[in-house]
Order: C-alpha cells, then sequence, then structure tokens
C-alpha cells in the first residue's frame, strides 16, 4: 500500500502579514509617542476597512460598514513601555523616569534610542563591571532607576543637547522581532502591538472573504493603556459600542519563578486565553466559548479578580455598560525585550475573533435577566 504524505496545515498568516508585523514591532511606539506605530497600522488595515478616524490622543480606528446603527468593537492597545529623560549631569550621564511599568532590572547593558529633536540617538545603560560591585565585602549593589543611567558617548551635558537629547525625550530598547525554534517568535512590545497586528488580519480576513457584517464593527488600536487604559476610555465614549472584544496577552504560567496557585495554568501554543472576570460579559463569554468549540479552536481559561487590568475594564463600563470580552493571548516574559509568544496561539486568537464576528448578530441575546 502507497503510504500518504502528510501536508502542513496551511497558515492564515501570508508573507505580507508577517513583514508587517516584523516592522510594527519594529517601530518604537511608546507610551503617548504612539503616532509612528499607529501610522503603520492604518497603512497597513485601511485597505480593509471603509472609512478610518483618529481621536485627539492617537486612538486609531478602521471601521466596516459604519452606517449600521449596531456598534461591535475588536481593540488591542498600540503603547509601549519605555523610560523618559529626566536629568542630565555635567558629565553628560543621562537619568530616567518610567513611561509605564518598564522593569528597571532588565535595563543593565541594553542598548537603547532616544527620540530626540534631531532624530534618535544611540545610548547604552552602563552598568559597572562586576568586580567593582563586589569589594570590600560589601554588599552587592542592585539596579534601581535612580542608580541606572544612559551613556550615549557624550562627555558633558552640553555635547548631549548638542544631538538633540532633551529633558521629556523618550527612551526605547534597541531589540526587535526575532524567531526561535519551534515556531516562537520573541521582540519588545508584543504586549500589545500583537494585539493591533491580530485585529487587523481580523479585518483583513473579512474583507478577503468578503464577509458582510449586520453591524458596523470598529477596529481600534487605542493608545496609553500601559498608564491607566486610558486610550480605551476616551474611544469608548466617542464610539458607544453595543459589544467589545478586546485582545491582549496574558502570562504563560510555565516559566520558573510564576506560582500557578496565584497565576493559573496557561502555556504559549495551547491557544488562546479566555478569562472570567466582573467585567466579563458571561453571556458574551459563552458564546465565544461555543464558537470556539465549533471551530475546534483550543482556549485556556483563567480568572482574574476585581480588575482584569486590559481595556476591558474601559469599554465594559463605559457608558450606560457595554457586553465585554477578553480573549488574551500567552505571552513569556512580560515588560521584558524578548517577549515570546507562538504563532499558532496568533492564529488561533485571529479565527476566534474572526468566528465571532461572524456569530454575532444585533439579535444576540445578551441580557442576563
Amino acid at each position: 500500500m502507497a503510504k500518504t504524505k502528510k501536508t502542513k496545515a496551511t497558515s492564515i498568516l501570508t508573507d505580507k502579514s508577517l513583514t508587517f508585523l516584523k516592522n510594527y514591532i519594529n517601530t518604537p511606539s511608546p507610551v503617548g509617542f504612539e503616532s509612528g506605530g499607529q501610522k503603520l497600522w492604518l497603512d497597513y488595515i485601511k485597505p480593509y476597512t471603509d472609512t478610518f478616524f483618529t481621536d485627539p490622543y492617537g486612538t486609531a480606528v478602521g471601521v466596516i460598514n459604519p452606517t449600521a446603527p449596531f456598534k461591535v468593537v475588536i481593540e488591542a492597545h498600540a503603547d509601549e513601555i519605555s523610560w523618559f529623560v529626566n536629568y542630565i549631569n555635567e558629565q553628560g550621564l543621562i537619568y530616567l523616569k518610567r513611561n509605564g511599568g518598564v522593569d528597571h532590572q532588565v535595563a543593565p547593558a541594553k542598548r537603547v534610542w532616544i527620540h530626540g529633536k534631531k532624530g534618535p540617538v544611540k545610548a547604552v545603560f552602563g552598568w559597572p563591571a562586576i568586580h567593582t560591585r563586589l569589594g570590600n565585602g560589601d554588599k552587592e549593589q542592585q539596579p534601581k532607576v535612580e542608580n541606572l543611567c544612559l551613556d550615549c558617548g557624550a562627555r558633558s551635558k552640553k555635547e548631549v543637547e548638542e544631538l538633540g537629547v532633551h529633558i521629556g525625550a523618550v527612551v526605547t530598547y534597541e531589540e526587535g522581532f526575532d524567531e526561535l525554534a519551534n515556531d516562537f517568535y520573541i521582540g519588545r512590545a508584543f504586549d500589545n502591538r500583537v494585539g493591533g497586528f491580530m485585529i487587523a488580519e481580523v479585518a483583513r480576513l473579512l474583507h478577503e472573504h468578503k464577509k458582510k457584517l449586520p453591524f458596523a464593527l470598529y477596529i481600534v488600536n487605542a493608545v496609553q493603556e500601559e498608564i491607566g487604559l486610558r486610550g480605551a476610555e476616551m474611544i469608548a465614549r466617542r464610539i458607544k459600542p453595543d459589544i467589545a472584544i478586546i485582545t491582549d496577552v496574558t502570562h504563560d504560567t510555565s516559566t520558573p519563578m510564576i506560582n500557578k496557585i496565584i497565576e493559573g495554568d496557561i502555556q504559549c501554543g495551547k491557544g488562546p486565553s479566555l478569562a472570567y472576570a466582573p467585567a466579563i460579559h458571561n453571556k458574551l463569554l459563552k458564546v465565544v466559548e461555543d464558537v470556539a468549540e465549533k471551530n475546534k479552536i483550543p482556549v485556556q481559561f483563567r480568572t482574574l479578580s476585581r480588575s482584569t487590568g486590559t481595556d476591558t475594564d474601559s469599554f465594559a463600563y463605559a457608558n450606560d455598560g457595554c457586553p465585554s470580552v477578553l480573549i488574551s493571548i500567552p505571552l513569556r516574559y512580560m515588560h521584558t525585550t524578548v517577549e515570546m509568544l507562538h504563532k499558532s496561539d496568533i492564529e488561533g486568537t485571529i479565527q476566534l475573533m474572526y468566528h465571532t464576528l461572524l456569530t454575532l448578530t444585533p439579535k444576540t441575546n445578551l441580557s442576563y435577566l
């Protein structure tokens, strides 16, 4: 009997998609300064939407079927954690403040870009050699915001300023997109530009498959999530959606030093994660669960407490209340320069959002009583 040749499943991600993902991850979009990434995202999504708009702080929105009265949102956030230049000493060393929840312990010896008035300036987080930190039996110094500084090669405050570096200039890490074995991707700012990528891919699939939706779909890439869900708060009040589907990252808890008793059991490569929480609408969550089961999309579950810590909270509690659900993608090493996720989870999350949109209608019963 002849052997049957196994064929690899076709990916829903195209070469164009992956090129966009790489460029998008590599484009700095720090909190409050997201315009570079937003322009790239809008250019990619425009062919798949009927119209688009932006708000005063830079949230970008593509709209499909904009005249329909019933409104559904799919949303991610565009901003990445970063640093602010806070003080330049007379020797030309640059001290910083956090812009979002950036981890100071990751910083020593990292390469960065300072986004100054004359364009990006290369610099490094200087850090003393280990033999100079262990002398005289003293306790080894640990990195703190106040003892970390940037060295851009200038040797005076004047030389720093001549490069265009100024108080308030924003600083991002140099590391970008890369691929590891077994379909793992790494990069900084997958939290949450992978979400922006996935909602754009949903728009692409709807367009390419010529799907007609019975509602207006708002594809929302919000700013300033990392400092308190601010962009989502603003845009939710403006759009006043009837349903919101939020996508963000969640912790892969299979790595060392994470307590599964607290964080649950979530792993990269095992599918998107669905959350139970007060802000999550239970009936909408059941719709998503049923879609996953029907389309054989593996999902994982976790629980969240008073707050999801994501833009879900801003949409759920906006206006008169908006039934909202959170679909998260497992991520290792959050808020570092080597955030890691799995290609199959990207595809699963895109498919889950896509098929959920094809299931929803203005008549979907989401009433609790």
